[in-house]
């Protein structure tokens, strides 16, 4: 409560000021000395911890015009910063109320009622706000990424896919990344609805808008997959490789076993050294190890896993090293393992494997649409030493 104190205590030196400067509206006041009745009344609630009535008293006392317009904008912003919504809701509210407002202030004020809706959690009214200030013509741009957010924790994929485009079009913004994950929404939508033309239509639209799409070629290697359709569907995972090789971890598991069900594992080898030639990755290290102790014996496995770590340190790798060596121990050796096991196991466990490149955010699972900073994409597989 004192904290709020503090923030009314310039709102009504505020108002005082601009009554001070407005006097002549007050002659009986002005000529025995005294202020306005209503700002002493406001005063008297604010130290009287009654601040919803203070709030009331002095926004009924700054009158709206062409003076005070900016002044109410900020206080409604301030509020809403806060986190007291309400507040800025009632100061913007009143702001639009009035019939003398000038276009540009009545869309300000629009503005900021909609970010209100939108930080109170209402977006049936920020949506119906911000259409209504690009019908207008204010501030386009803002009011179209405002209607994007809204759209897309509504998961309103078709919406968001229209408004993407309008964005294109004001800004000369590329909205192709954004707009092949609506596709994609959408294509798991119909998946579910077990629609897998409709499915296959809308991974077909979101690699059109952008090739290098790697959700895309995956979703679109897990649906031809699930109806065994396994050479098309390794097809489409091979993509990933060359359309950003940091998520080839994502494309190597399921397409091993593709190959398994073609029998073809010899194939898929063959596959697994040309990766690690070109792009050094644990996990096609630990997948090509997995087939050296099926064809071989857990020696050759071990050496193929240490010569790796010699040259690219890995907690991963250590991790099945050591899984490998109490294969071939026994007794205290075997203790002392499993000691070692247990701390790299620890040291694995709460570590992330996902993390954002544009504001870091770090995960356990792949996520699309970073939480942190709304970012479609950003966020991939942590490489080196905790990572792949």
């Amino acid at each position: 409560m004192f904290s709020f104190l503090l923030l009314l205590i310039p709102i009504a030196a505020i108002t005082g000021w601009y009554f001070a400067g407005k006097k002549e509206r007050y002659e009986v006041g002005s000529k025995n000395g005294m202020v306005p009745k209503d700002y002493l009344l406001g005063l008297n609630f604010l130290l009287n911890e009654q601040p919803d009535k203070a709030v009331d008293i002095f926004i009924k006392m700054l009158e709206v015009d062409s003076d005070t317009v900016e002044t109410h904008l900020a206080l409604g912003s301030l509020f809403r910063r806060r986190g007291e919504v309400d507040r800025a809701i009632r100061i913007h509210q009143n702001l639009i109320a009035r019939p003398h407002l000038v276009k540009q202030q009545r869309m300000q004020a629009l503005m900021a009622l909609g970010q209100d809706y939108m930080r109170a959690g209402v977006l049936d009214r920020a949506e119906r706000i911000f259409l209504e200030v690009v019908e207008n013509g204010g501030e386009t741009s803002a009011s179209l990424h405002y209607l994007l957010d809204i759209y897309q924790q509504e998961k309103a994929w078709e919406q968001a896919v229209v408004i993407a485009r309008k964005i294109e079009l004001a800004t000369s913004e590329s909205m192709q990344t954004n707009i092949a994950h609506y596709y994609c929404e959408q294509a798991i939508a119909s998946r579910l609805e077990n629609d897998t033309d409709q499915a296959r239509w809308f991974l077909r639209k979101a690699l059109t808008i952008d090739k290098q799409c790697v959700r895309a070629s995956l979703l679109q290697g897990d649906l031809e997959a699930s109806e065994n359709r396994y050479k098309i569907a390794i097809r489409f995972y091979k993509q990933v490789k060359i359309q950003d090789p940091d998520f080839l971890t994502e494309a190597i598991v399921p397409m091993a076993h593709c190959y398994e069900k073609l029998a073809a594992l010899g194939e898929f080898i063959t596959y697994l050294k040309e990766c690690q030639a070109l792009h050094v990755r644990i996990s096609v290290v630990l997948l090509l190890a997995e087939h050296v102790l099926r064809e071989q014996n857990a020696s050759a496995a071990i050496d193929l896993i240490a010569e790796y770590l010699r040259y690219h340190p890995s907690l991963r790798g250590l991790q099945r090293l050591i899984e490998l060596q109490l294969l071939q121990h026994e007794g205290e050796d075997k203790k002392n393992l499993h000691i070692l096991q247990d701390i790299t196991v620890s040291m694995l466990k709460n570590k992330p494997i996902y993390r954002c490149h544009q504001c870091g955010f770090s995960a356990k699972t792949l996520l699309w649409l970073c939480p942190g900073c709304k970012t479609w994409n950003s966020v991939k597989p942590i490489h080196g030493l905790e990572g792949d």
